[in-house]
């Protein structure tokens, strides 16, 4: 069995240490090497300091400084507790500021598709850096609606058609999907289709209104013939990703590859578009005038991408 190095220590017994002032009153005067200097950055009297001292000095049976007049010295064995003492406290301070620090910031969650944060709300984050740099921006993925009864989401990005009975929703875009191919291919045609693989991924809801090939195909007026050597996602992001690479042509959100066609990494060779669904902003109503979920509303109505128009709201 292997041995904890703790063994000999059981779990909930009181810890044999001297009492944390005279810790404190040894770890300040060993550090400033004084006991007038440590007794006035723990407002105490240097009687106190030398008391406390005394008295951790005689509960460990060592002598921790050699006093002389007007000067105190550490002993071997103060020498050897000093700095395990320092860097404890160090410890300690770094702990406390970091919680009161968090404590003390506004916080805002937003949940979103797996596809949608990475391609559309990461690239975008450095945009609410740079306007809330004292907000701490947490960003929870899922591709399974958020109950947001849940205290732990404060917004949510719904991608369907609505509507969502008892939250505060407003449109952010309507999405459009077409084929996006990676340019090495070269210019293509509707009569390239057959040559080129197509690229699916698998919608988590069935709707009627969702945009696949075999829509597209009877948009674009082209009889649907299940073409040999397709390529099929159970992931969004991976299908674009496939795109990318060069792996085929993909029906893509142009919302969610905006930023590979600005890039030249995609291309859209011809169309038609097909029209999407729509993207919500959607907050419980005790939830939508909270500082952070208004700040993040803000930038999210204000950043690129979005529909420029005043965006309905419903409850």
């Amino acid at each position: 069995m292997r041995r904890s190095h703790l063994a000999g220590f059981a779990p909930g017994s009181p810890r044999k240490l001297p009492p944390l002032a005279a810790l404190r009153a040894f770890e300040a005067a060993a550090r400033h090497g004084s006991f007038k200097h440590a007794a006035a950055e723990l407002a105490v009297t240097p009687t106190a300091i030398s008391h406390q001292i005394r008295s951790l000095e005689d509960q460990l049976g060592l002598s921790l400084f050699e006093r002389r007049a007007r000067q105190v010295s550490l002993t071997e064995a103060g020498a050897r507790l000093y700095p395990v003492l320092r860097e404890g406290f160090d410890a300690f301070e770094a702990a406390i500021g970091r919680i009161t620090r968090a404590a003390s910031r506004a916080q805002v969650t937003i949940s979103a598709t797996s596809a949608f944060t990475a391609q559309w709300l990461v690239p975008r984050m450095a945009g609410f850096r740079n306007r809330h740099p004292d907000i701490d921006l947490h960003i929870y993925a899922s591709d399974d609606a958020v109950d947001l009864a849940d205290d732990t989401v404060d917004l949510a990005i719904r991608y369907g058609r609505g509507p969502y009975p008892g939250l505060v929703t407003e449109i952010m875009f309507t999405d459009q999907f077409a084929p996006v191919v990676n340019p090495r291919f070269g210019p293509l045609s509707l009569d390239d289709l057959d040559t080129v693989p197509l690229i699916h991924f698998h919608w988590r809801r069935p709707h009627p209104l969702n945009p696949t090939w075999e829509v597209w195909f009877a948009q674009a007026g082209l009889p649907w013939t299940s073409p040999p050597g397709q390529l099929r996602f159970s992931d969004e992001g991976h299908a674009i990703q496939a795109a990318v690479a060069g792996q085929g042509i993909a029906l893509l959100s142009l919302a969610l590859v905006a930023d590979e066609i600005g890039s030249g990494h995609l291309v859209q060779p011809f169309g038609p578009a097909l029209d999407g669904h729509t993207y919500h902003l959607a907050m419980r109503p005790d939830r939508a005038a909270a500082p952070g979920v208004v700040a993040a509303a803000a930038w999210l109505r204000a950043t690129p991408g979005t529909d420029t128009e005043p965006a309905p709201r419903s409850r």
